[in-house]
């Protein structure tokens, strides 16, 4: 399958099982559930679900075998934004070209629909039909990516230096915890449903990390290059913010070299790894690079 085929096929794998989970964990009946699938359900690149997908299938696993892990990364990264675009957060309105959760809502709703969301993404792993040491592995990995040495560490941060000029060392750090601890659980949970090996774990590591710091730099580009249509949220907020972004660190195009930079040479370390096995992950990180949104 070419690139494009491949991604629609696993996309497609996931959103019917998301589906399904829906169905399983948030009940219609709830307000606060209707709220968490009106986020959850409303698209985007999925890039970690896919991410575990991908990486289950290089291993020598099905898409299968990592299908509700891939939901249960979703669901968690699914709070976080619900969360971030909380007024208490960044405030923001829209969120893919939609009012966020707490528009379309309110506050103690959406509040309360990123949390259910938290939790039951757990809940998915532990009812999977992974062996059990796949299934504490990945809670482990979804754990440490999400909370307080990951996603919340990097959020912490972020807040923190939001007035404060920070250095490349800190936007490093910031963005290390806050978008590449979730993508490399994401990576992590595929290889642990692949029953991959620690050589595994430790190249696919620096594959995630690298993707994520990559990630953001391209986020921070698009926020001051982009418009509001491409993104389907609002745009240069970090400036109103008066954040330091790799974007206003070095401008635009200088964040983009250093972005290039670092693609280079986490696709490289990939292609010697597993030679052609790796094709779809050095393209998707590829794709990552030249994205409008």
């Amino acid at each position: 399958m070419t690139y494009e085929q491949q991604y629609r096929a696993y996309l497609s794998l996931f959103e019917k099982n998301l589906s399904d989970i829906c169905e399983r964990y948030l009940p219609t009946s709830s307000r606060v559930s209707q709220a968490a699938r009106y986020s959850l359900l409303a698209g985007g690149k999925r890039v970690r679900a896919i991410l575990t997908l991908a990486c289950c299938e290089l291993l020598g696993g099905t898409p299968s075998d990592a299908v509700d892990f891939a939901c249960a990364v979703e669901m968690l990264h699914c709070f976080s934004l619900i969360h971030d675009d909380l007024p208490c957060m960044d405030n923001d309105d829209f969120r893919r070209g939609k009012p966020s959760c707490h528009k379309a809502y309110d506050e103690a709703t959406a509040l309360l629909a990123g949390d259910v969301l938290l939790t039951e993404c757990f809940e998915v792993i532990a009812s999977s039909n992974a062996s059990d040491s796949a299934k504490v592995r990945a809670t482990v990995e979804l754990a440490k990516g999400g909370g307080s040495h990951g996603m919340i560490l990097g959020q912490e941060l972020d807040l923190a230096y939001e007035n404060i000029p920070a250095t490349e060392e800190i936007l490093r750090k910031i963005h290390r915890n806050k978008t590449g601890a979730l993508i490399n659980a994401a990576v992590q949970m595929g290889v642990c449903a692949a029953n991959g090996s620690e050589r595994d774990h430790s190249i696919l590591e620096r594959y995630a990390f690298g993707l994520g710091l990559v990630f953001q730099i391209i986020d921070d580009v698009l926020d001051v290059t982009s418009t509001e249509e491409e993104l389907g949220k609002p745009i240069g907020s970090d400036i109103e913010n008066g954040k330091v972004t790799f974007a206003t660190l070095y401008g635009p195009q200088g964040a983009m070299d250093l972005a290039k930079k670092l693609n280079h040479e986490i696709c490289s370390e990939l292609h010697e790894a597993y030679g052609c096995k790796a094709e779809f992950l050095v393209q998707l990180a590829e794709q990552l690079l030249i994205r409008r949104n």
